[in-house]
Parts: C-alpha cells; structure tokens; sequence
C-alpha cells in the first residue's frame, strides 16, 4: 500500500499526522494503525452492534478477534467465532467469543447451515476477516432474513469474485465493506488511542511476539502459520522473543 510501513523514518504530510496522548506507548498503540482499529470499527462504525444482537465472526486473526471483543463490549447476546484452526478457540473466548466452529469439520456440510441451527434464523450481523469468496458468501447466507448484515474486511485475491442467489438479498440480507473499521484517521486516531490508555481496551493482548526488524521473515512465518495474533518488530533495539 505504499505507507513505509518497515522503514526506520517515514515523510510525510502533515495531514496524514494524528496528535495522541504523549505517554502512550508506541510499542502498543502501533496496532491500532491497521488490524485493531479495522475491526473495533466495523462493528461499531459500520455495522454499530446493539446490545442483544447476535454476531457471528470469521476469521480469528487480529482483525477477527477484534471484531469479537467489539461485539462483546457493544452488548452482543451472544458471539460465534469461525475459523479452520480448532487451536483459535481459547484465544477468541478470552475475547469474548460465547461460541466457537472449527470449520475443517464441516467440509460436507454448508457452515452456513450449521449456524442457521445453531442461531434458528440467523445470525444478525456477520464479518469476514479472511478474504475467501467462499467464506464470505457463507458469511452472508448466515445471517436473518429481513434485517441481516454481512460486513466485509478481508481482501480477496485479485480477480476474484463474490456471489450469491439474488434471493439472498432480496430479502433483505445486506453486504456493506469497510476499510479501517470506517474511522477518520487523523480525529479518531486520538481516541482509540485513549480506549487503551483508559483500560476499555486491551491492546497487550494481541501480543504474542516481539523481536528485532532483522527477524522480520521469522514474523511473517509465524503469522502465515497461525502461531500468533500480532508481532511487534523493535526498529532500534534487540529485543526478545516472547
């Protein structure tokens, strides 16, 4: 995307600069320039979860684990987390999944009829965090009829295509997309930066590694294989891995 986002000094224009609480640290509130802030945004900017609703999240990446901890701290009734690792489980309950499917044990059967049982009607709102077309037109399909709306975050291949029966959404289920969580960089910023600093929300958490910028191949690795949630590269230290 071309935001020098490994580079040591970066230039740039002074309305791409957001002002934040000078005693915040750096080394956590970086998550909130992309992954976190996308998905605590869709659920309250785009999609704006109200208490009681049910949400259903696939994909349990940082981005998806943040859309579960936004629909719990919204008042969701209840949360299904999807994913194809059954080890994502007791990472997405501690976000505030209330459910979790492990969707490599359905491969003959839709994992959108599996939650239309297990949610009788639907689900009310849905996210893809994974960027699978497949995956997204399940996403849509899950949700109720009349009211039910998918959001999409995941960044599909290029070329690739959604699809759906158009009686999917002639009943009134929607698909709406949102890039970074619908927030207006340079005025939010400030204040996602404030949910940490006032304990509302929990960026440690994401957290899993930290290590040197030499070590950035190992960090990608890591992400590809599903082995954490967010890594941390230090651009001037030698830092430890967690």
């Amino acid at each position: 995307m071309g935001v020098s986002g490994f580079s040591q000094y970066t230039v740039v224009h002074q309305e791409a600069v957001a002002k934040i609480d000078p005693k915040a640290p750096l080394d956590k509130v970086c998550l909130l320039g992309c992954g976190v802030s996308t998905g605590l945004g869709a659920v309250w900017n785009t999609a704006k979860v109200q208490p009681g609703d049910t949400v259903a999240v696939f994909g349990v990446g940082c981005v998806g684990l943040a859309c579960v901890e936004a629909s719990r701290l919204a008042g969701a009734a209840a949360v299904l987390a999807v994913d194809r690792c059954s080890s994502k489980a007791a990472a997405a309950k501690l976000f505030g999944a209330t459910h979790f499917l492990c969707t490599a044990n359905f491969q003959n059967e839709k994992i959108q009829n599996k939650i239309q049982e297990l949610f009788p009607g639907g689900v009310d709102f849905s996210f893809d965090c994974t960027g699978n077309v497949g995956i997204m037109r399940a996403a849509l399909e899950c949700t109720k009829k009349g009211w039910g709306v998918s959001v999409i975050l995941g960044v599909a291949g290029q070329g690739e295509e959604i699809k759906t029966r158009p009686f999917n959404l002639i009943v009134g289920r929607q698909w709406r997309g949102a890039a970074f969580g619908g927030w207006q960089s340079r005025s939010d910023m400030p204040k996602l930066v404030d949910l940490h600093m006032s304990n509302k929300i929990d960026l440690d958490r994401y957290i899993t590694h930290r290590m040197s910028l030499e070590r950035i191949e190992e960090a990608f690795d890591i992400l590809r294989g599903g082995k954490g949630i967010r890594c941390v590269l230090s651009m001037h230290e030698q830092e430890t891995q967690q």
